[in-house]
């Protein structure tokens, strides 16, 4: 079986690296990103991949930037047929990629050339797109430009998060790497050039992007919503504090009230957004406490908001 060189970090990367474990593939290395420390205890926490590296004994490689490292030379000294990145987070030495017997390979969390970048399918929810997908793709010095060996489309519902997707995404781009692999190896697969002309970026959510703006319609929202699900999540600032909203849906009403008005606070929490649409919040989580159905939190804080009042502050 063709050997390998694996990269990547979250669940997404650990589900291919599993896949080509199992399938028999000789990984000769892993690499991930640096442990991180999380929480107020600063508890350190392995990436998915590293759990997945561990488990079943592989080398282990933890460079701060790969690019610069004193591990790449080992990585390059190994020359595997394969170098397969998945959700890895860095960007790669040309002269690394070059090191492959057969290819270098990525597969990527979009209908590539749509959504090239790090945040592809935060994008797809937060734009509302029916569908996203999977590519494998031949990695390249540009980001996310290379030649594409295969696709394959998945549907997104219009309740979906993010963390949803990304689950449902894993085990697709697994199977098509595997499907793609000996194809590649055997030389039966023509790779397709990426129109330039349907290049879309998705470029890493910023700070400012999390904030729930009152310029969005309901569906805007909601969207955005979805998109930051699980993390880092979106929020509004309501009368000075930061309200996390984990979930919302688009209600049937429509308000004549300008947006960012409370219509009511009994049995839903119902706020007007632009167009004259209307968001009921479901799931929220106020400023140093858990998340909770909307209903726990009007129990608690519901008696602070009036009818009729503005209560989300201009962004």
């Amino acid at each position: 079986m063709n050997s390998v060189i694996f990269l990547g970090t979250p669940q997404f990367g650990a589900t291919v690296l599993e896949g080509l474990i199992e399938a028999g593939y000789d990984v000769k290395a892993v690499v991930t990103q640096p442990d991180k420390k999380v929480g107020r205890k600063q508890k350190i926490v392995f990436s998915p991949v590293k759990d997945v590296a561990l488990e079943h004994g592989l080398p282990l490689y933890q460079p701060v930037r790969l690019s610069r490292s004193a591990e790449l030379a080992d990585l390059m000294a190994l020359e595997a047929d394969f170098i397969i990145t998945a959700a890895f987070g860095q960007f790669l030495p040309t002269k690394f990629l070059k090191t492959a017997k057969i290819a270098a390979v990525n597969v990527h969390g979009s209908l590539l050339p749509k959504y090239r970048g790090g945040a592809p399918i935060q994008y797809a929810v937060r734009n509302g797109d029916a569908q996203t997908g999977v590519t494998i793709m031949e990695m390249v010095k540009e980001m996310d430009a290379g030649d594409m060996y295969a696709q394959a489309a998945l549907p997104i519902r219009d309740d979906e998060t993010s963390g949803e997707v990304f689950s449902e995404l894993a085990p697709l781009g697994r199977d098509l790497l595997l499907q793609t692999l000996p194809k590649i190896a055997r030389g039966e697969i023509v790779k397709k050039p990426q129109d330039p002309s349907q290049v879309v970026f998705s470029p890493t959510i910023s700070k400012a992007e999390e904030r729930i703006s009152l310029k969005m319609t309901a569906t805007e929202a909601k969207n955005l919503i979805r998109a930051l699900n699980p993390d880092p999540g979106a929020y509004l600032m309501i009368k000075g504090q930061r309200l996390k909203v984990w979930k919302a849906e688009v209600a049937p009403d429509n308000s004549s009230l300008p947006a960012g008005h409370l219509l009511t606070n009994q049995g839903r929490f119902a706020i007007s957004f632009a167009d004259n649409t209307v968001l009921n919040l479901l799931n929220v989580q106020p400023t140093g406490k858990k998340a909770m159905p909307i209903k726990d939190f009007l129990n608690g804080q519901g008696k602070k908001f009036a009818a009729g009042e503005k209560i989300v502050d201009e962004d």
